[in-house]
């Protein structure tokens, strides 16, 4: 054992299209700490669910894993058969996606799609796996299990579909659990219960990866952040750190745009321009068209990950 559940190491994701390559995941190091709840934060688009989907062995055609190391507990799990693959899927990872309604079969009765999950990974006969299934979901806060179990997914409501969902993530233990935009869509009052439960389940001992484009789920929740922009980690710390101290312009453009919906100024505050498009991305720092502090280094070389203030925090910036 490594003493790190989860560990990325200088992992390189690329679609390759007809007019290029484009970087998605662009030389990402990350790691996840048993018992931690690690976020990744950033823009639709920078590269979280590529990154997410690289460690579940998911990236599809035209996409690949070009170059990099994926451990999972001290074992690497790069450049394994997609039989390895699908053992490990749900066994010792398991993924929540963020629309519930399209991950879960339209046609098969929730209680038997959470029962499927158990009878591949374990040496379980039906009737054991329906028990156990029956349990599950009742730990994950759903009433009236055994009615529920046998309704298709589209007469569940968000909320319960997304229980669902998490029930099936955790049916066999996985020790790391990768959370995609799991509370999006959701109202405010399913997304506490959403969150309260994902706590839970970090107490017990799982690792939880969780991607959110919302800086109050991240804050609330995680140890750890990992800030993507254009397909790079720019910025990383311990949670109260980071979002005390932000370092990178970045971090503080989407620190500043959160704030401003709880001030009085009546206006939204914005990160001027758009994301770069990662087929022709800037010279040097790929965040400098856009930022106020932009030197003439930082539009020629891109910075490595460089020390921000306290231990652990780091920040891709020539300014830090």
């Amino acid at each position: 054992m490594s003493g790190k559940t989860l560990e990325i190491r200088h992992l390189n994701t690329s679609f390759f299209t007809q007019k290029g390559e484009v970087g998605a995941a662009k030389d990402i190091c990350l790691e996840v700490r048993p018992g931690q709840i690690v976020g990744i934060v950033g823009e639709s688009g920078c590269g979280k669910s590529v990154t997410a989907r690289s460690v579940m062995g998911l990236v599809k055609y035209p996409g690949r894993v070009v170059s990099g190391e994926i451990l999972l507990n001290g074992t690497r799990i790069t450049g394994i058969s997609k039989k390895e693959a699908c053992s490990l899927r749900g066994s010792e990872v398991s993924m929540i996606f963020q629309e519930p309604m399209t991950s879960l079969n339209p046609v098969i009765k929730v209680g038997r799609q959470v029962e499927e999950v158990l009878l591949i990974h374990k040496k379980i006969t039906k009737k054991e796996a329906k028990k156990e299934a029956a349990k599950i979901l009742e730990a994950v806060g759903i009433s009236d299990v055994a009615s529920r179990m046998e309704c298709y997914p589209h007469q569940l409501s968000g909320g319960l579909r997304q229980r669902v969902m998490i029930a099936m993530a955790m049916i066999c233990s996985p020790s790391l659990l990768i959370a995609d935009e799991p509370t999006t869509a959701l109202d405010v009052t399913v997304e506490a219960q959403i969150l309260r439960l994902m706590k839970k389940l970090c107490e017990a001992g799982t690792s939880i990866l969780l991607i959110s484009h919302n800086l109050g789920v991240i804050a609330q929740v995680c140890d750890y952040v990992y800030v993507m922009y254009a397909g790079r980690i720019v910025e990383q710390g311990e949670t109260f750190t980071l979002f005390d101290h932000p370092a990178h312009p970045y971090t503080r453009g989407l620190l500043g745009a959160a704030k401003s919906l709880r001030s009085d100024a009546g206006l939204l505050k914005t990160i001027p321009g758009v994301v770069p498009n990662l087929l022709h991305l800037p010279a040097g720092c790929s965040f400098s068209p856009r930022c106020d502090s932009c030197m003439d280094l930082c539009r020629s070389e891109m910075p490595d990950m460089l020390p921000a203030g306290e231990k652990g925090h780091l920040t891709r910036c020539w300014r830090s």
